[in-house]
């Protein structure tokens, strides 16, 4: 067996950091600035008193500028910009372990059992597709090819899914599909195997809400409701 290298834990926690403060924070702070217009989004309007009454107890204008605002900057907004970037994840958080072989994103000896494993990167629980199973699996048969012709001793559980966030209950049927011919580590599980430590998945939550107290966005969103609510007066509540 490899015994598996020292990580560096702070320099990898500390690139977390840095690209959720760079990549997903920036990104996310720009979506919330194309709130301050009803052009940016498609409601629904037999239910925007609903939703704003249900949200607030009013249906005001500000009410409903909230009730519009808040499932797109708190929900689909971050979850998608998170689920985009990451390849630039992997290249700059990961890049310790950046692969050279194709559909293949990093490589490192497992801390659990010690063997070399051979990984895709995927966000969440969530984030493949029925397609994407045939890709997945057609690449990692390309490595057992490739590893047999080498003479080279790469198992089916050399071969893995390691998805950043989220829990075994939550994978989703795609997931499970690949699970059948190969392991998929999730959340806490993964992290445990690439860096040796069981509390690391929950150090890494900890250091991206680290950015969002440093940022502060209360005072942008509160403007942004503002400015929208005064043209929900204008155009939904009191239209000429």
């Amino acid at each position: 067996m490899k015994s598996a290298p020292k990580i560096n834990k702070d320099q990898v926690l500390r690139k977390a950091k840095n690209f959720f403060k760079k990549t997903v924070a920036v990104n996310h702070i720009n979506n919330l600035k194309k709130l301050k217009s009803l052009k940016e989004f498609r409601y629904n309007p037999f239910l925007l008193d609903y939703l704003a009454t249900f949200l607030t107890g009013r249906s005001d204008a500000k009410s409903i500028a909230k009730a519009l605002v808040y499932p797109r900057i708190l929900g689909t907004s971050i979850t998608t910009s998170f689920g985009q970037n990451i390849q630039k994840f992997c290249s700059s958080v990961l890049s310790g372990f950046g692969s050279t072989a194709s559909g293949i994103d990093i490589e490192f000896v497992d801390n659990v059992d010690g063997r070399k494993k051979y990984c895709q990167v995927k966000a969440g629980p969530q984030t493949i597709n029925k397609d994407d199973i045939t890709t997945i699996k057609s690449h990692f048969r390309s490595i057992r090819n490739l590893a047999r012709t080498n003479n080279l001793d790469v198992r089916l559980d050399d071969l893995i899914i390691g998805v950043l966030y989220g829990s075994v209950d939550e994978l989703s049927a795609n997931y499970l599909a690949v699970q059948k011919d190969y392991p998929v580590y999730v959340g806490e599980m993964f992290w445990h195997r690439l860096t040796g430590d069981k509390d690391f998945y929950f150090d890494l939550i900890e250091a991206f809400g680290s950015v969002a107290k440093k940022a502060d966005a209360k005072n942008l969103l509160n403007k942004i409701i503002d400015d929208l609510s005064k043209e929900v007066q204008a155009k939904i509540i009191d239209p000429s």
